[in-house]
């Protein structure tokens, strides 16, 4: 390699972060921040790294996109039976990582995992372009394929089954939502020294405290 990565360095100078600028709860103060990154025009702000993992521990983790914030937690959608799917069936406990570096900001997040309902995902994938759809039906997600050609077959019978009807939602398809039992929000700053906020679970009542860097 002719990149000497331990030379990588940034240095972090933007915000900073106290417990006196957060709000009470954290869905809340996470509506602030993924607001900013909006207005901020960051890259794929819903994009976060959902990690689960098996019953014995065994972790794994991808990027997925975030769809709803709700006060219950933060929603996403995926093919039910896809490795992920398998783990949260195996052990519904995960954990979620937004990274903004245009802010200087991440926010990590720990809780349960359970499925939307049969409704809330059929209402979103009605809002889902054509061709996602289709994707949704065709896709094995997770699965061993021949070649590509198998899976562009896959999508290309789909398309002819519902050439002249609606295309509902596939049954191994839906949400879930995270329930949040600890959320942490993180600014970059100078000399490694980040400021971390974190809200933690009391007696079903939030608290918040400040992390060492």
């Amino acid at each position: 390699m002719n990149i000497d990565l331990k030379k990588l360095r940034k240095e972090y100078t933007l915000q900073s972060l106290s417990k006196a600028d957060v709000l009470p709860n954290p869905i809340d103060q996470f509506e602030v921040w993924i607001n900013e990154a909006l207005n901020a025009q960051v890259s794929e702000p819903n994009a976060m790294t959902l990690a689960t993992s098996t019953f014995q521990g065994k972790p794994s983790a991808r990027i997925v996109l975030l769809k709803e914030v709700r006060k219950d937690g933060l929603v996403f959608f995926t093919n039910y039976e896809s490795k992920k799917g398998m783990q949260i069936l195996q052990n519904p406990f995960g954990a979620l990582i937004f990274y903004w570096p245009e802010l200087e900001r991440q926010v990590r997040i720990e809780g349960k995992i359970i499925k939307t309902s049969d409704e809330e995902s059929d209402k979103y994938f009605k809002t889902r372009p054509k061709g996602s759809k289709l994707g949704a039906w065709a896709s094995p997600q997770s699965q061993e394929l021949p070649n590509r050609r198998y899976l562009d077959s896959l999508k290309s019978d789909f398309r002819e089954e519902f050439e002249n009807r609606a295309i509902d939602r596939p049954d191994n398809w839906g949400g879930y939502i995270l329930s949040p039992t600890l959320m942490e929000f993180w600014q970059g700053r100078k000399s490694r020294l980040h400021d971390r906020i974190e809200y933690y679970q009391e007696n079903e009542l939030w608290e918040i405290r400040r992390l060492a860097p």
